[in-house]
């Protein structure tokens, strides 16, 4: 499911490797997320955490429908949302760098979970779907708190209402994205931000704000609401929908 190399002394990159269903996040992976960042939390060596998904196709394309479609109370969709929003949270306050490398398309809990990273840098022919109203969701994973941090609430209002789709170049404009970039180059990229230790990088994160409760108040705020939507009728139907097409 997701697969770790050390490729410099200070730099582990994680790769997801689900291809038969677009590298979609399952409860497995976030199971071995989980367990991952316990190393990263704990590894005094890592500097810098890449992470992306196997292949050129996919990123991250959201949350498995066909596995959590098997969620169908609400009690049970706002558990899954609380345990994906500390996830992200740990990802967020690593001691150490965290670079999410966007090597194919990705949509809906893909890009909640990119926004969590310190850097997002992306290949040339990626697309980037803020898709999650196609199924009648608002976030719920945080991502709608983060999107407006990088975007301006107008812009995160629109993207999501309007359920867009934008391209790297659209989004590196926009400031959403660090830089454009192919895989080749990534360690270039990343290797001028090991010459300081983990001490160094723990400090200016958290000088940032990242750990702002407002922040997190704001995120905890968006679960409830998603919850809502996921047992109703019109997510439910839709999700359906999707399955059966992509069945035949």
């Amino acid at each position: 499911m997701i697969q770790s190399e050390r490729i410099a002394p200070h730099i582990l990159w994680t790769k997801i490797n689900r291809p038969d269903a677009r590298n979609a996040i399952n409860f497995q992976v976030i199971d071995q997320l989980e367990d991952l960042l316990t190393t990263l939390e704990t590894d005094e060596s890592i500097r810098v955490f890449i992470f992306s998904g196997e292949g050129n196709i996919s990123f991250i394309a959201g949350g498995d429908l066909k596995e959590f479609h098997s969620i169908t109370k609400k009690s049970e969709a706002i558990n899954v949302s609380k345990r994906m929003q500390s996830l992200f949270k740990r990802i967020e306050e690593l001691p150490c760098w965290n670079i999410a490398f966007i090597n194919g398309d990705a949509y809906g809990g893909g890009i909640e979970l990119m926004m969590a990273f310190d850097f997002i840098l992306s290949s040339t022919h990626t697309k980037f779907g803020f898709t999650q109203g196609r199924f009648y969701l608002t976030p719920g994973w945080g991502g709608l708190t983060r999107l407006i941090e990088r975007v301006g609430r107008s812009k995160a209002l629109q993207w999501q209402g309007k359920a867009e789709i934008k391209t790297a170049r659209e989004l590196y404009n926009e400031g959403f994205i660090n830089s454009i970039i192919e895989e080749k180059n990534v360690l270039e990229w990343a290797e001028p931000l090991t010459k300081n230790g983990r001490d160094f990088i723990q400090t200016l994160k958290r000088n940032s704000g990242i750990s702002s409760l407002n922040r997190f108040t704001l995120m905890e705020s968006e679960i409830e609401p998603f919850a809502d939507l996921w047992v109703d009728e019109n997510h439910t139907s839709r999700v359906e929908k999707f399955i059966q097409k992509n069945n035949k």
